[in-house]
């Protein structure tokens, strides 16, 4: 799998790092084969206590698919995006599989 990690407004300690690659890589159960994995961390400064976004864009052949979340931790807002991806990814899955 191809990645591509991004931080915008911070630099991530390497356990985050880890973190969201080890996360997104657990999605590969979920639908095969996925080229690539575009992750984004983002610090919003504003007033709101949920200043913490994650983006995520996975490479499959054909469409590519979208999630993010915003909350008040990098840890729960990569959690979220990847419960909303397993999803996506499932339901891809089942209309591919009507489709045979």
């Amino acid at each position: 799998m191809k990645w591509d990690i991004q931080t915008v407004g911070f630099h991530a300690k390497e356990e985050l790092m880890d973190s969201v690659k080890t996360d997104v890589m657990k999605l590969e159960k979920f639908f095969q084969p996925i080229i690539g994995a575009e992750v984004y961390l983002k610090l919003e400064y504003d007033e709101q206590k949920e200043n913490k976004r994650v983006e995520l864009k996975l490479n499959i052949p054909g469409e590519d698919l979208y999630a993010e979340h915003k909350s008040d931790s990098f840890e729960q807002s990569l959690k979220e995006s990847v419960e909303k991806m397993k999803r996506q990814l499932t339901k891809k899955k089942e209309i591919e599989r009507t489709h045979r």
